[in-house]
């Protein structure tokens, strides 16, 4: 029987899952998703995301991968595999690639992006509520991307980093921190090539505090060399969170993941990067 790498890119809205990684009594994404596949290739399945995202957090492109036997057409496999899946989970798009593909190892890089409403009008009124975090103080925008410029390069970020999942290593690469106004609302686009639990979420809890005049910009990189959480913001809500995509070498992910990503049209010009 000849085994096959199929790769998903998968969107999912977060506020009902305890996150993506598979928990005993638990509903989360990577669950789920394992028992849709189960059903339709009619055997275990581990299926291997980008990266795990927490409680509350969205996704608009996660990449994961799993290896069956099952002969079913990659087209008619990803309806089979979408038609059992409940409605706050889609497959946007699964093919088959290389035997090499990881979808965790192979990652080069990926992006996030985080949602502030910051008015004192509830973002509900822009049916924003479930994926943005509503600050009731306006925001220095100005400020905050003299600010996020502290966090692009390779550095330690202890200072960004929650305890509660050890890395041998707390170095990380940011190659992109863009900041956008959006009317009352404000997006923070992050890239890198990898990033240590919640970093992200303390990285804009961060700039909030810049935002709000609390601190200089410059503060920043004093927070960062001081290599220390209690020094930085707060850890903002998951539910501003979203995975939008992740990047992979062209000699193993040989796909229409660049397409995918341009329907998302409201990011920077940054997927190609």
């Amino acid at each position: 029987m000849t085994t096959r790498n199929i790769c998903m890119v998968i969107a999912y809205d977060g506020t009902e899952f305890h996150g993506w990684q598979r928990q005993p009594g638990l509903r989360t994404v990577q669950g789920l998703l394992e028992q849709a596949i189960r059903r339709v290739a009619r055997h275990q399945v581990d299926l291997i995301g980008s990266g795990r995202t927490d409680a509350g957090v969205h996704a608009a492109g996660q990449v994961a991968s799993f290896m069956t036997g099952c002969t079913i057409p990659t087209t008619r496999l990803r309806y089979a595999i979408g038609s059992r899946l409940p409605k706050d989970v889609s497959i946007r798009a699964l093919w088959e690639v290389s035997p090499d593909f990881h979808a965790t190892r192979s990652a080069t890089s990926k992006m996030y992006r985080y949602r502030i409403h910051a008015a004192r009008n509830r973002p509900v009124e822009q049916h924003a509520q479930p994926y943005t975090y509503h600050y009731w103080q306006p925001l220095d925008v100005d400020r905050m991307r003299l600010a996020a410029r502290y966090f692009i390069g390779t550095m330690d970020f202890s200072a960004m980093a929650t305890k509660g999942s050890p890395r041998e290593s707390t170095v990380r690469t940011v190659l992109r921190c863009d900041i956008e106004r959006y009317c009352s609302e404000i997006r923070i686009y992050v890239v890198g090539k990898g990033f240590l639990y919640n970093q992200v979420r303390n990285m804009v809890g961060t700039l909030i505090h810049v935002g709000r005049c609390r601190w200089e910009p410059a503060y920043v990189q004093t927070i960062l060399d001081s290599m220390d959480r209690s020094q930085a913001g707060e850890t903002a809500p998951a539910r501003g969170l979203s995975l939008c995509w992740v990047q992979y070498p062209a000699t193993l992910l040989q796909a229409p993941v660049q397409s995918i990503y341009r329907d998302l049209d409201d990011l920077p010009d940054v997927a190609g990067s």
